[in-house]
């Protein structure tokens, strides 16, 4: 074997060690969770990394919090949330009611007309007695304190645009039944949730950014029904099985247009299948950190595009799971002419990815969203994947 080969596999190894320890061992107890950085010395806090090299150096993010807004990239750059807005603090975590939102809860700030910086004033484990609904021009941004949903329905967007969620640990989500709950667009309305971590329906201009997700009833992230120019983006995402849905089904020729970013992602221990599951649609998969899955890391149907730069790839040693790439519901005179490329990732532990269709960099244009970093880059970024420990008068 080669001396590179082993040389990169004990490092990513111990990157994904040294990563997990910072992390929560029980993601069902709120009082187990620990922090997946270290403050940073300010000379030495860039790591390569487009969007945190952005804001994270800074020792006055707290009052320069709106910069984040301008940080994103790929797809979802133009996401400006409530950059525009006034910042609105929630001081009650307990209080959730869905038909009359109570000011100063989450709730009655996501439903406001105008655009809003939503951030907290302590430390909150808020528990929804329905879903969330978003409104459009909104960040919620729990840089500062511990921020976490849970043991209820979470997050829905819908048909919403620029929004921004930051920092947040998003874990244990419930379904919901049909019951009244106040739509920013329709007012009142009937319907129930799924019980994933957060819904993106029909909406555009969405970038998901420094959370942890885990342990949900349905799909951590989804995307359907039209949904496109998303960024998901350096979240540590574990313990799930369904991890991402993109696009609605084969027969909804609207997600033809969807265009998803999934860039420096740590895709962790316990997680299984659709990382992402993909129809449709333009994907561009890059600086991702996959530590092993238990049926497969990508799959698709309905002919999706799917660019994979940059990543690792870290199998299992279980030997039917090396194989990254699943194409679902077609046989193989169909999936043969899709679309998927593999270029610059590297395959540890057996790892390996199938591509199919065309080779040429321009059938992946629509599909190419921000420049590959070095995997080499990742054995530095990757612990720092899922929400944040940032403390005021300190670079993050």
């Amino acid at each position: 074997m080669p001396t590179l080969y082993l040389f990169s596999l004990v490092i990513f190894l111990h990157a994904a060690s040294t990563f997990s320890r910072h992390l929560p061992e029980e993601v069902s107890e709120a009082a187990g969770r620990y922090y997946s950085t270290t403050q940073l010395d300010r000379e030495q806090c860039r790591t390569g990394n487009p969007m945190d090299d952005c804001w994270r150096c800074d020792p006055e993010w707290d009052t320069n919090r709106r910069r984040l807004a301008d940080c994103a990239v790929g797809f979802g750059k133009s996401a400006i949330g409530g950059r525009d807005g006034e910042v609105y603090v929630v001081t009650d975590s307990d209080n959730d009611d869905p038909v009359n939102p109570t000011p100063g809860t989450l709730r009655h700030a996501a439903i406001q007309e105008e655009p809003l910086w939503i951030i907290f004033d302590h430390d909150m484990v808020i528990s929804l007695n329905e879903q969330l609904l978003i409104n459009s021009y909104k960040t919620i941004d729990g840089r500062g304190h511990d921020i976490q949903i849970a043991h209820g329905p979470c997050i829905t967007l819908h048909n919403v645009s620029n929004v921004i969620i930051h920092n947040i640990y998003i874990h244990d989500c419930l379904p919901s039944g049909y019951a009244a709950v106040w739509d920013p667009s329709l007012q009142y309305t009937s319907g129930g949730s799924d019980g994933d971590g957060i819904s993106i329906f029909s909406s555009r201009d969405v970038w998901i950014d420094h959370c942890t997700l885990a342990n949900c009833y349905d799909g951590l992230i989804d995307a359907t029904y039209g949904s496109t120019a998303i960024t998901i983006s350096n979240n540590y995402m574990l313990h799930h099985n369904e991890v991402m849905l993109m696009g609605h089904s084969d027969e909804f020729l609207d997600d033809k247009n969807m265009q998803v970013t999934i860039a420096f992602n740590y895709f962790g221990e316990g997680l299984v299948q659709r990382i992402p599951r993909c129809r449709h649609g333009y994907f561009h998969v890059v600086n991702n950190v996959y530590s092993g899955w238990e049926m497969y890391a990508i799959g698709g149907s309905a002919s999706p595009t799917i660019n994979s730069q940059g990543n690792v790839y870290i199998a299992l040693d279980n030997n039917s799971t090396k194989e990254v790439t699943k194409h679902e519901n077609s046989l193989d005179e169909e999936w043969k002419s899709w679309n998927w490329r593999s270029e610059g990732d590297m395959m540890l532990n057996g790892a390996f990815f199938t591509p199919s269709g065309e080779e040429a960099s321009a059938s992946y244009i629509k599909a190419s969203s921000m420049a590959a970093k070095p995997t080499s880059l990742l054995t530095k970024t990757a612990q720092y994947a899922g929400s944040l420990s940032c403390q005021v008068g300190q670079a993050c």
